[in-house]
C-alpha cells in the first residue's frame, strides 16, 4: 500500500512538471496575442457554457451528492451548488471580461528626459499564474476568463469536492480557446484530487509558475501564504465590519445591516461584526437586530447590547476575530466614530469595512484612518466584488500592500516594463 501511495505522488509530480512546462510554453504566444483573438476565445468560452449547461449541472449534480453525504457545511454547499441562473451569471461574466479594456501593452505613463530620451511604462502580463481554489465551481471561469484577458496562462486546481463540476466547466473554456485558434494549454485545470499537486504548485513547478492566487478557507490560505516559494495574492480571512455612526438614517441602516450580512453569508464580503454609536442605541439598536433575526440571524451581543436586546447570546473574545460564514453575526455598542475605529483597528483582517452614516466629518475620518483593503460609505459590504467595481470579475480580495490590494481584476494581473527610445545617447 505504501509503495502504490508513493507511486501515487509520483505520477502527480510528473503530471505537474508536464502542466507547468505546457504553460510556459503558451505564455509567449499568449502574451503577443491581438485583443481581437483573446475577445473571440472568451466570447467562445461564454458560448460553449450556455451550450453545455446541462452537462455542466449533470457533474454539479454529482458533487453536492456527494457533499450531501460527506455532510459539508450548508454555506460549503451554497458555494458548490451551480443552477442555471449561475450558469448565466458566469457566462455573462465572462463576456463583461471580454467587453474590457485589453490591458496589455497599454501605455500607464510617459515622460520625456532633457537628454532627450523618451520613457514608457507599459502594461505587460504577469506569467504564468496558478489559482488554488475550493468548493466554488465558477471560479474555474472567472479564473480562466481573467488571466487569459490579461495575456496571462493558468493553472487551475479546484477543491476536490467541486471536481467534476470543474472539469465540465473547463471543457467550455477549452473551446473557447480551441474557437480563437488560441494555445489550448493556455488554461489547463489540474484533473487529479491528489493533494500532492497543491504541494508541487507552492514549490513553483520547477520556475515554470510566476504567481499563485489562493480562494479558500483559512486553513488553505495559511498553508499557501506560509508553504508557497512564489509571490501570493490572497487574504486570510474576510472579517469585515459595519459600523452605524449616530447620523445614520435609521431605515438605511436597516436595510444595509440585513444585506451585508444575510444576502449570501457564505461570502467573504459578509459583514461579521456589527458596531453601532452608543448615541444611537436607543432608536438604532433594536430595530436593526430585530430586523437580522427576523431574517433568520443569530446575534451574539456584548454586555450592553444585552441590555436593550436579550434575545442574543454573549459574546465571548473569540466572536471579534471569527468569519463565521453563517447567519450569525457579532454586536457591540462604540463610543462613535473613534470607537469604531478603535476596534476595526484590532480585530480587522484589512479586508471591507463600511459606514452608514450622514456626517461627512465621521465618513471621511472613518476613510482617512482605517487601512483596510475596501471601504464603504452608505453601501452593503457585499459590494466587495471585482465584478460590482465594474473589473467583470474577480480572482480574489487581497488584502496585502504590494502590487495588487482589494480585488484582484484584470488590471492587477498585470506587472510593467519600461521602453526607452532614444536617438543615440551615451552616458557620460
Amino acid at each position: 500500500m505504501l509503495k502504490a501511495h508513493e507511486k501515487s505522488h509520483e505520477d502527480t509530480a510528473r503530471l505537474m512538471a508536464d502542466i507547468g512546462r505546457k504553460a510556459r510554453a503558451a505564455a509567449r504566444p499568449l502574451a503577443v496575442a491581438s485583443a481581437e483573438r483573446k475577445h473571440a476565445a472568451l466570447i467562445g468560452m461564454a458560448e460553449a457554457i450556455l451550450n453545455r449547461e446541462h452537462e455542466i449541472l449533470e457533474a454539479n449534480a454529482i458533487d453536492v451528492k456527494n457533499g450531501e453525504e460527506a455532510g459539508l457545511s450548508g454555506s460549503f454547499m451554497d458555494r458548490l451548488k451551480l443552477t442555471s441562473g449561475r450558469i448565466r451569471d458566469m457566462a455573462d461574466g465572462i463576456r463583461a471580461i471580454a467587453d474590457l479594456r485589453d490591458p496589455v501593452g497599454e501605455v500607464i505613463a510617459a515622460w520625456d528626459r532633457p537628454n532627450g530620451l523618451h520613457i514608457e511604462r507599459v502594461r505587460t502580463p504577469l506569467g504564468v499564474i496558478g489559482v488554488i481554489y475550493e468548493s466554488r465551481p465558477n471560479v474555474t471561469a472567472d479564473a480562466g476568463a481573467l488571466c487569459l484577458k490579461a495575456g496571462n496562462p493558468v493553472i487551475l486546481r479546484g477543491g476536490s469536492d467541486s471536481l467534476n463540476s470543474s472539469l465540465a466547466i473547463h471543457s467550455s473554456l477549452a473551446e473557447g480557446l480551441k474557437s480563437a485558434n488560441l494555445p489550448e494549454d493556455a488554461i489547463q485545470l489540474v484533473p487529479v484530487a491528489d493533494r500532492a499537486a497543491v504541494g508541487e504548485m507552492l514549490k513553483g513547478l520547477s520556475g515554470n509558475l510566476d504567481v499563485i492566487i489562493p480562494r479558500g478557507g483559512k486553513s488553505l490560505v495559511e498553508r499557501v501564504q506560509t508553504e508557497a516559494r512564489v509571490p501570493v495574492f490572497a487574504h486570510l480571512e474576510g472579517i469585515c465590519h459595519l459600523y452605524i455612526d449616530k447620523s445614520a438614517k435609521l431605515d438605511m441602516a436597516v436595510a444595509i445591516t440585513v444585506n451585508a450580512k444575510m444576502r449570501r453569508t457564505g461570502i467573504c464580503g459578509a459583514a461579521e461584526t456589527l458596531l453601532i454609536d452608543r448615541a444611537v442605541a436607543a432608536t438604532h439598536l433594536v430595530p436593526v437586530l430585530e430586523a437580522l433575526r427576523k431574517a433568520g440571524c443569530e446575534i451574539h451581543a456584548d454586555a450592553d447590547v444585552l441590555t436593550a436586546f436579550a434575545d442574543a447570546r454573549p459574546a465571548t473574545d473569540a466572536d471579534w476575530v471569527t468569519e463565521y460564514l453563517d447567519a450569525i453575526i457579532s454586536v457591540k455598542l462604540v463610543d462613535g466614530v473613534a470607537g469604531a475605529i478603535e476596534h476595526i483597528e484590532i480585530f480587522s483582517s484589512h479586508h471591507t469595512e463600511a459606514i452608514v452614516a450622514e456626517d461627512v466629518k465621521a465618513v471621511e475620518r472613518f476613510f482617512n484612518e482605517i487601512d483596510s483593503a475596501i471601504l464603504l460609505h452608505n453601501a452593503s459590504t457585499q459590494f466587495a466584488d471585482g465584478g460590482e467595481f465594474g473589473m467583470g470579475a474577480e480572482i480574489g480580495i487581497a488584502t496585502g500592500k504590494m502590487h495588487a490590494r482589494g480585488p484582484v481584476g484584470v488590471e492587477q494581473l498585470t506587472s510593467f516594463k519600461y521602453r526607452v527610445r532614444g536617438n543615440g545617447q551615451l552616458r557620460p
